[in-house]
């Protein structure tokens, strides 16, 4: 069955098949574009209007820390302790939705159970560091934000492994996780620095600069990065289940 750390079985939309990396279709309708104009200006959209902040950033893959992604969050704030981000893998019209991420304040992380917080990642290094960036917003606009999020913790569940070159979303989704400062986390040059070249700043300038945002004294509180202490990531295996029977089957 489908494993977030197996590859899945060669199909038309794996790597390497025809057509790149776009999802294999053809061109949108004439009709299809009528019909999207005329409910985007009827319909509220009011979940996806909530979106109010675009951050730029790098991830890792719980069970293979070597495989990294740049990823881009598209912020919504239910409330100053949570945060929930859909997560693209460009942010171009065409961008492929990779995922999701949802955040929580240290308060509500130390309220969970030791077996739920081991999927959650701490922000600290990845603020601090500056590898987590809102492109064009202006370094003394995000700085309170900056020193929010350093104190705040993160489970990313990707659902489409575009690194792998797959054309749709295969297999099971993955753990992602977040860069540290240890070896076994750490950013490779090369996506740092495509990152830095695209959007025009220096990601060690940012470091620089956030020389005073707060850190926790203790980042990794509780269960939290517990792949870093432990070496041990997590894969997710899709597996044949009893289902639960309330009512006999006709």
């Amino acid at each position: 069955m489908a494993s977030s750390d197996g590859k899945p079985l060669p199909t038309p939309a794996s790597a390497g098949a025809a057509g790149g990396t776009a999802p294999p279709g053809q061109p949108t309708t004439v009709a299809s574009k009528v019909l999207d104009m005329g409910a985007a200006a009827m319909q509220s959209l009011r979940p996806v209007k909530q979106v109010k902040q675009h951050v730029c950033t790098l991830a890792l893959y719980a069970h293979d820390p070597k495989r990294q992604v740049e990823t881009h969050h598209y912020v919504s704030r239910l409330n100053q302790d949570f945060l929930q981000c859909a997560v693209y893998d460009s942010d171009r019209a065409d961008a492929r939705l990779i995922g999701v991420e949802y955040i929580v304040s240290r308060k509500i992380f130390e309220s969970l159970p030791a077996e739920e917080q081991r999927l959650w990642h701490s922000h600290a290094h990845e603020i601090k560091s500056g590898l987590w960036t809102s492109p064009h917003v202006p370094t003394p606009l995000e700085k309170a934000e900056l020193d929010h999020l350093a104190t705040t913790f993160g489970k990313f569940w990707c659902t489409w492994q575009v690194d792998r070159g797959d054309r749709l979303p295969l297999g099971a989704p993955a753990l992602m996780v977040s860069p540290q400062a240890d070896p076994a986390a750490t950013v490779r040059p090369d996506l740092v620095r495509k990152r830095d070249d695209r959007y025009g700043f220096s990601t060690e300038e940012l470091r620089a600069a956030r020389f005073d945002v707060e850190a926790p004294a203790e980042e990794h509180p509780g269960k939290a990065d517990y792949w870093l202490r432990h070496r041990k990531g997590f894969a997710v295996d899709v597996v044949p289940h009893e289902m639960k029977r309330h009512a006999p089957f006709p």
